[in-house]
């Protein structure tokens, strides 16, 4: 075999892994973007509060986000539960809320959501922040990997859905976990956008946290779940829980937090979801 044809072969070779894993994948992508939502995807997006209450505006983009999330993430059903389009369509619109109105890859890590019938339990060990391993003994709503995975129990999902106003929301919260993590581990900080963004969400998350964590200890009811005093992680998803559904109450009872929450969101759901800048 002579050295040119040899390297012939390599640059065909290199070629075909470009079409395959390059080309090809932005074309079906684009193709899919390119199609409308089918009328029953649209008929399952207006059955969803936090989506009616967007304005049209906003309506739009999620409806294109959520094309992008389909076509991306594969959904899995588990003890056999089988996926329909209502569990893919109202878990990605969901999730893709969190995306608006500010850059972001769409969850770049993320590859799978595994569906539960209902609360299951963790395989998988789980390290303590003192750096214990151990195996989770309660059932879980969901839980979200730094693997590329998201578990959820799907009638907990639907619990969320039936109200918009109770501050409860597991896609939310396990969502929030994705953004979270693209950071590295997840620790209550996810990516912002400037420098200086950290020193200023550091020390309105810190008091606040730190506000949570000692109204639980003295037994006090709080306006954030009290879950959020786990950890700084956990804060941060609730307290994003109570952003989508419950802005009015967060805002008036934790003003500087609300600001910080709607600087990472761009978004301003006390103010009829008026994009933020």
């Amino acid at each position: 075999m002579s050295l040119w044809f040899f390297m012939g072969l390599v640059a065909v070779g290199g070629a075909m892994a470009w079409l395959l894993t390059v080309y090809l994948p932005r074309q079906r992508l684009a193709s899919s973007l390119s199609r409308p939502l089918p009328p029953a995807w649209l008929a399952l997006l207006g059955q969803l509060a936090l989506y009616r209450n967007l304005p049209a505006a906003l309506q739009s983009e999620l409806q294109e986000k959520l094309k992008a999330f389909l076509h991306e993430k594969a959904f899995i059903g588990c003890d056999g539960l089988v996926v329909t389009d209502e569990m893919r369509v109202t878990i990605a619109a969901q999730a893709c809320l969190l995306l608006l109105n500010r850059p972001t890859n769409g969850y770049p890590e993320l590859r799978w959501i595994y569906l539960f019938p209902g609360e299951f339990r963790s395989r998988i060990p789980a390290r303590d922040e003192s750096g214990v391993v151990h195996h989770p003994d309660a059932t879980l709503a969901g839980v979200s990997w730094e693997n590329g995975r998201v578990v959820l129990a799907w009638d907990s999902v639907r619990r969320g859905m039936a109200r918009d106003d109770d501050g409860y929301n597991v896609v939310l919260h396990e969502f929030a976990h994705q953004l979270d993590q693209e950071s590295g581990a997840a620790d209550g900080a996810p990516l912002l956008y400037q420098r200086e963004d950290y020193d200023a969400w550091s020390k309105v998350f810190g008091a606040t946290y730190a506000q949570l964590c000692k109204a639980v200890e003295a037994g006090m009811n709080t306006l954030i779940d009290p879950y959020g005093a786990t950890s700084p992680a956990e804060f941060f998803a609730v307290v994003t829980e109570l952003f989508y559904e419950r802005p009015a109450a967060l805002r008036a009872e934790h003003p500087a937090l609300y600001d910080a929450m709607v600087h990472y969101y761009r978004i301003n759901p006390a103010e009829g979801w008026r994009p933020a800048a």
